[in-house]
This record gives structure tokens, C-alpha cells and sequence, in this order.
């Protein structure tokens, strides 16, 4: 696969803590030696802030969507369609890469999603680690790779994150793109590729940090899972 443009777009409630170290690691991310001559357009969508998300977006020289939604799958979806109205005529997007305001990708992260679309995948369905310090690290990841097979051998992993995908645009639009639901547009946008035959690729191969904290943004989104999660006393 060719990629002319490849958008990467990030939702955000009232992040402008975080956001800044998010969209720095994107930067680096789009100036990867590995990506010469592919344009790389980075979409916030500000949903319903009351900070300065749209500020620190813009100085981080994003393009920033302003929404009222109160709504992750409607923010991804407008994010993306904002991104394919941007694009040149003549470097239309053809790689779509989500990820989160609190969340910090890998310098490669971009350049590994792009050669998995030239062997043929249209959509790469990545994990997230937690920070080494947090306490809760060791407990997520020993729930979080139970199903992981020995080392060496590759692991199509049962996760969904929104932190972490990827999808070329013609399948994007294939299958209607991200629905508008509260929490899982994620899991549902990647059932839904599954359902109509697209080659999905399930890796662990560039694996995205993301925050270990329990009152996360999106109703029922990860920050939920973690505050779940059986942990040992202390944790």
C-alpha cells in the first residue's frame, strides 16, 4: 500500500495535562526517517472541553475539531472525517491511525503500522503497556497476557484499544467507520472489518503506554477495566 496521507486522530475531554506529551510522541512519530514523503495529519477533537485542550492542541500545530458530543465514537468519527476533508486531492488519505489524549506512542509506531498495510493488512490492532512505576503494571499485565503464547511465537491477542489502531481508509469506509457509542466504537469498528472479510492483524509487536488512571474519561473505557482488576493488597 501506497500512503500518501495518513491521519492520526485523538480524542479529548479536558486533557490539556496530558495532551501535550501525547502529541509530542505523535510528532515524533510522523517524522520517522521511515516516512519520508508520506504527509502526516494529526486531528484532535476537543469534545465538550471546558480547559485548554484546543489551545494545546494547536500549538502542537494539530488540527483541532470542536464537538459537543460527550461521546468517543462520535469524536473518532469526526475526527477522521475532518481528516479526509483536509486531505490533497492528490495525497488522499489511505491510512487512518487512532490513538489517545493520555497516552504516549512509540517513535515507530507509525512506520510499523504503514509496512504491516504494504504486506497486505487493512487494519493493525495493537496492545498498551502501563507505566513501569505504576502500581499497577504487574497485576494488568499478568491478566492483561494470559492467553500470550511462549516467547517467539506471535501473539493475535483478544484486546481492542482505540489508543492503538490502525486501518486503511477504503475499509474504514467500508463498513460505515467508527459508530457513535459511548464506549467500544473501538471493539465494534474492528467486528465489524472482521465481519466483512477485511485482513485484520492482531500484534503486539508496538505497543503504545498508555495511563494507569481509574477515572478515565470515556464511560466504561479502560480507566473502568483497571479499577476492576483484581489486584493484590497495596496495589
Amino acid at each position: 500500500m501506497s500512503a500518501g496521507t495518513v491521519a492520526v486522530v485523538v480524542p479529548a475531554h479536558d486533557e490539556e495535562a496530558l495532551l501535550p506529551a501525547a502529541l509530542a510522541a505523535v510528532g515524533r512519530a510522523a517524522r520517522h526517517p521511515g516516512l519520508a514523503g508520506t504527509r502526516v495529519l494529526t486531528v484532535v477533537v476537543a469534545d465538550d472541553c471546558r480547559d485548554r485542550t484546543s489551545a494545546v492542541a494547536r500549538d502542537a500545530g494539530a488540527l483541532v475539531v470542536g464537538t459537543r458530543f460527550r461521546n468517543p465514537g462520535r469524536a473518532r468519527a469526526a475526527g477522521v472525517r475532518h481528516a479526509l476533508a483536509r486531505a490533497d486531492a492528490a495525497a488522499p488519505v489511505t491510512w487512518i491511525a487512532t490513538t489517545d489524549a493520555d497516552s504516549v506512542v512509540p517513535h515507530d509506531w507509525l512506520v510499523h503500522q504503514l509496512a504491516r498495510a504494504r504486506e497486505g493488512w487493512e487494519a493493525v490492532v495493537g496492545t498498551v503497556v502501563l507505566p513501569s512505576t505504576s502500581p499497577l503494571a504487574t497485576p494488568h499485565r499478568i491478566r492483561y497476557e494470559a492467553t500470550r503464547p511462549p516467547a517467539g511465537t506471535p501473539w493475535a491477542h483478544p484486546h481492542v484499544h482505540g489508543a492503538n489502531l490502525g486501518v486503511a481508509t477504503t475499509a474504514y469506509l467500508d463498513v460505515g467507520g467508527f459508530p457513535g457509542l459511548a464506549t467500544g466504537e473501538d471493539h465494534a469498528l474492528v467486528e465489524a472489518l472482521e465481519r466483512r472479510g477485511h485482513r485484520v492483524l492482531r500484534t503486539a509487536r508496538c505497543p503504545v503506554l498508555t495511563s494507569p488512571r481509574l477515572q478515565a474519561r470515556a464511560r466504561d473505557g479502560f480507566g473502568a477495566y483497571l479499577a476492576a482488576m483484581p489486584r493484590p493488597a497495596g496495589a
